[in-house]
């Protein structure tokens, strides 16, 4: 085994400890969202319940990367019926949506940029049918943070601050966040009161006043009046909807992802390949090859079929098959690296490489969280859910203080194009967000996901690796350094990893860089251990403000 990670800590191989806990856990990506989380757990709330007040929560203190204007999926691991349903609330295009009204800047910034929001539809829809305590309850600390205020992280501060140019581009900027141009620093309060009047609205009425009420009204109008083509109905008529996870054996466990439009059929595909392979030892030069032509493979397939599969084919069950599986690694020479998939439908304007790359302040483009709650009946929720970019479109129309997606972004819209991506009216898009989660048996063994862009579903990968070959507990799993390709082909490494290591992968011909130490350019991944004492451990990454706590 290579080594690449501290050996000189209390925690084995990562430098923080994982939370403990015996009657529920919770990760997530802010220390404030997860303590909701653990104060509904411990008022006898179960982990549906705890998942809404994680989502709200990261809504305020997060506002940045997801809330009631955004979208996503869960997996929803319901201990009495002994299985995971999925949960789709990751929004549709506008009924009106047609290519042509879209550039590379009006689809990314600006009132044009969002799919109808699915967040709130998913947190009630998943409430509605397991939840157990009000959503008055469910949002108390929400609505407290932005009402009363919260102290900024560095990291907020820096997200924040990196916004202010966004706003002044598309016009908008909310005076809870910028004011005279300037973010608020570190250790300064943050208030959002328009937020906290619309999470006040949810908490009393619930899906309807955001959908079809009076809430849904102002945002409408907001839009309309900028310029927007979300119309009334486009935000009545949405609903989140349960489905079926789909699933792959690695190593002898059952793994469990969302289906298309989610393109987490990739992390499957990447798996499949992999486990052909009786034996991959960890950080070694041929397991770290192996690795990414695995992605390679896997990552040219979704962008030749992913999409919304009410309006295009796509052929999964050959996709995530063992003959398949075998095929790709056929093609895989262990003393050569292939070279990296030709681009399709300008996919890399979505994912290319970052500044970040080569310089030293780090930028976040696109901005999506993680989390994960459990309690001590076996319920386990695992979600990822976006804004898509930094404040999505920038637009928080109607003086709701809702910002909305800009996930118009991650739709093709070249109309000469063959994407099974092309946007189209009503159509989901090809949504990376792909949460897993992991069984022995019949019994859940890991919940774990990322945010990432893309790099989710590598991610994704590389840390069911580092648990199911490596043997790490899931705070080690989330830390091991990582690589991140990009659609242009280009692979970058955290530079814990040895530079001899890398010299070998040049010397086959890969082309590689390298990264911090330490970046969310490789995601930030949270997730839950359930272990075989009945106990559980929580993992959350140091990249960013990743906080696990357990009780």
């Amino acid at each position: 085994m290579i080594e690449m990670f501290p050996s000189d800590t209390a925690h084995g191989r990562s430098n923080r400890a994982p939370a403990t806990g015996r009657r529920g856990m919770v990760a997530s990506a802010h220390p404030l969202a997860t303590h909701a989380g653990l104060n509904v757990l411990r008022d006898r709330g179960n982990a549906i319940d705890a998942a809404v007040a994680v989502a709200a929560a990261l809504n305020v203190v997060e506002p940045y990367m997801s809330g009631m204007g955004g979208v996503g999926v869960a997996l929803v691991y319901v201990a009495s019926e002994g299985r995971t349903r999925y949960l789709d609330f990751s929004g549709r295009a506008a009924s009106t949506a047609q290519p042509q009204m879209f550039d590379n800047v009006t689809r990314d910034m600006g009132p044009l940029a969002p799919l109808v929001p699915g967040n709130l539809s998913g947190w009630i829809t998943m409430h509605g049918a397991y939840g157990s305590l009000p959503l008055s309850r469910l949002f108390k600390e929400a609505i407290d943070y932005a009402e009363n205020g919260y102290p900024i992280t560095p990291m907020n501060a820096h997200v924040i601050e990196g916004a202010v140019e966004r706003f002044a581009q598309v016009g908008w900027s909310s005076e809870a966040l910028v004011r005279h141009g300037d973010a608020p620093p570190t250790g300064s309060m943050l208030r959002q009161p328009d937020l906290a009047e619309s999470l006040a609205r949810v908490a009393a009425g619930g899906e309807e006043v955001f959908y079809r009420g009076e809430l849904g009204d102002r945002i409408c109008e907001g839009l309309a009046a900028a310029g927007g083509i979300i119309s009334r109905d486009d935000l009545a008529s949405y609903r989140a909807a349960w489905g079926e996870p789909i699933c792959t054996n690695y190593r002898g466990l059952n793994v469990r992802v969302p289906p298309p439009n989610s393109a987490g059929f990739q992390i499957l595909e990447t798996l499949n390949i992999l486990d052909g392979y009786e034996h991959l030892e960890y950080g070694t030069p041929e397991t770290l090859h192996l690795l990414i032509e695995a992605v390679m493979a896997a990552a040219e397939d979704r962008v030749r079929f992913a999409g919304d599969p009410d309006h295009t084919e796509i052929p999964l069950e050959r996709l995530i098959s063992p003959e398949y599986a075998a095929e790709l690694r056929s093609r895989i020479d262990l003393n050569r690296a292939n070279s990296p998939p030709k681009e399709m439908f300008a996919r890399a304007q979505i994912d290319l490489v970052p500044e970040f790359a080569v310089m030293p302040k780090v930028p976040m483009p696109e901005l999506t969280t993680h989390f994960a709650t459990a309690d001590a009946d076996g319920n386990v929720v695992t979600i990822t859910q976006t804004l898509g970019g930094g404040f999505g479109s920038g637009v928080a129309p109607g003086g709701t203080g809702v910002f909305l997606n800009n996930m118009g972004k991650w739709f093709d819209i070249d109309p000469d194009c063959e994407s099974p991506n092309l946007i189209a009216p009503g159509k989901r898009v090809d949504f990376c967000v792909a949460p897993a989660q992991i069984f022995s048996g019949d019994k859940i063994v890991l919940s774990i996901g990322t945010p990432g862009s893309y790099g989710i579903l590598h991610t994704t990968a590389q840390m069911i690796h580092h648990y199911a070959d490596a043997g790490m507990n899931v705070q080690e799993a989330i830390e091991a350094p990582r690589f991140r390709l990009y659609d242009t082909g280009d692979v970058f490494y955290e530079d814990r990893v040895p530079t001899k290591t890398l010299n070998e992968l040049r010397r086959i011909g890969r082309v590689i860089g390298t990264l911090p130490a330490w970046t969310s350019a490789v995601g930030g991944g949270h997730g839950i251990q359930f272990t075989e004492f009945g106990t559980f451990l929580g993992g959350a990454d140091p990249r960013r403000d990743g906080t696990a706590a357990g009780w």
